[in-house]
């Protein structure tokens, strides 16, 4: 099978002087918190982005209008700040799984990544315990190469050892749905299925964080259902699970907690009955 050839132990892949390192790594890995332990505090944060403002037809980013302004001696279009997030504070604990709802351009997904270390702090902290992964719809890989490639790339880049995507390597196709699309480049793929192959892939390992956003939407039932089912075996095991979900179903029957945001601020944050109740009045 293909996927052994890039599955071959560190003894076959890499370079005498990487393989002796190996054990320290392993040796150094952090312990998992005990439940209940603080995985996540966000200390007033703020998160500012800096876009253009709407532009006039003279305005619009073209080669054109360019040369036009720097003929005129004008400068470029007005800048703009967008506060995206106010001042939301909060504690997540090993074990919670935390839906975050609000509508749209409500902070929901920036709040996530500013969690996951890819958005600074305009103003505020973000503490956390380990390393957050995020999976989006977005999330990254190669379209280019198969789905196999990227299973086991992918599993590589979460630090998995070649034995440990050995194991899981079945399970992950399966778990996905895309059947025989496996051996085809990611270019051919449909979004739903791109992303419900980046939730196994994603879901393959434990983590202290993960960040999920939107990634159920676009899987059908049995998906949904099997995702939903991970994501309780995960917080059993792993620790703290983010979910943003247009969907309230999926939030009320994954989630132990939902914070609602609201203009880029917390709203309400509680168990999910009392929340989305609130929320849906």
């Amino acid at each position: 099978m293909a996927v052994a050839e890039l599955t071959k132990e560190p003894s076959q892949m890499a370079h005498p002087q990487d393989e002796a390192a190996l054990p320290a790594v392993a040796a150094a890995a952090p312990a998992e918190p005990a439940p209940g332990t603080p995985t996540v505090v966000v200390d007033d944060l703020h998160i500012v982005y800096r876009v253009y403002g709407a532009a006039s037809a003279s305005e619009k980013g073209n080669a054109a209008n360019a040369l036009l302004r720097i003929l005129r001696r004008q400068g470029r279009p007005q800048m703009k700040e967008v506060h995206a997030v106010k001042g939301v504070s909060f504690v997540a604990r090993h074990g919670d799984a935390i839906g975050i709802i609000g509508r749209n351009g409500s902070g929901k997904s920036t709040l996530l990544r500013a969690i996951a270390g890819l958005l600074p702090p305009h103003k505020g902290s973000v503490y956390t315990n380990g390393q957050p992964s995020l999976l989006g719809v977005n999330a990254a890989l190669m379209k280019e190469l198969t789905g196999e490639r990227n299973v086991v790339l992918g599993c590589y880049a979460m630090g998995m050892t070649p034995s440990e995507v050995k194991e899981k390597y079945d399970e992950i196709v399966e778990f996905s749905g895309i059947g025989e699309f496996v051996q085809f480049p990611m270019s051919t793929y449909s979004s739903g299925m791109g992303a419900r192959l980046r939730f196994a892939i994603a879901s393959a390992k434990s983590h202290n964080v993960l960040l999920i956003d939107e990634a159920l939407a676009t899987g059908d039932r049995d998906f949904k259902r099997k995702s939903q089912e991970r994501i309780q075996q995960m917080r059993g095991e792993a620790g703290t699970v983010f979910l943003v979900a247009h969907n309230l179903d999926v939030i009320e029957e994954t989630c132990n907690r939902v914070i609602w945001l609201h203009k880029g601020k917390i709203k309400m944050d509680g168990d999910p009955a009392t929340v989305l109740a609130a929320y849906n009045s």
